[in-house]
């Protein structure tokens, strides 16, 4: 497995997208945009904080490449950016197939398992009634 996001290029903006994302407000304003562009205003109307405070959470937003400021007239709308979310999921990746693969090797040992006990358990059924056999009776013989 190559050190991705281990002392490279892409280790500084993937820690700033982790980071912006680690917040609930940033991650609700993120949200919002994924369906169109939306003013400062827009963004801070369904939070109860001060229009400074959305600010502060915007400029986190665009310092890690997640959100751009446009131009239109006297409005400066917010727009979402893929590029820093397909990275942090590139990175997410690797590690769910890293799962994925332990989930299967444990389901695989877990099955090995349980087809050894069922035939360990057959075998002794079996043993069992080989042994009623050769002592010349079974158990419904038995009184």
């Amino acid at each position: 497995m190559e050190l991705y996001g281990y002392g490279n290029l892409n280790s500084g903006r993937l820690d700033a997208t982790f980071a912006a994302l680690a917040d609930p407000t940033r991650r609700a304003i993120l949200a919002r945009l994924a369906s169109g562009e939306a003013s400062v205003n827009e963004l801070a109307e369904p939070f109860e904080m001060s229009q400074p405070a959305i600010s502060k959470h915007l400029k986190v937003l665009e310092r890690a490449g997640l959100i751009s400021r446009g131009l239109d007239a006297q409005r400066r709308p917010r727009r979402l950016e893929a590029k820093p979310l397909a990275e942090a999921n590139e990175w997410l990746e690797r590690y769910r197939q890293f799962w994925e693969a332990s989930f299967e090797r444990l389901d695989a040992l877990l099955l090995e398992l349980k087809d050894g006990e069922s035939k360990t358990g057959e075998s002794r059924v079996h043993e069992s009634k080989s042994q009623g056999k050769k002592r010349g009776r079974t158990k419904r013989h038995r009184k």
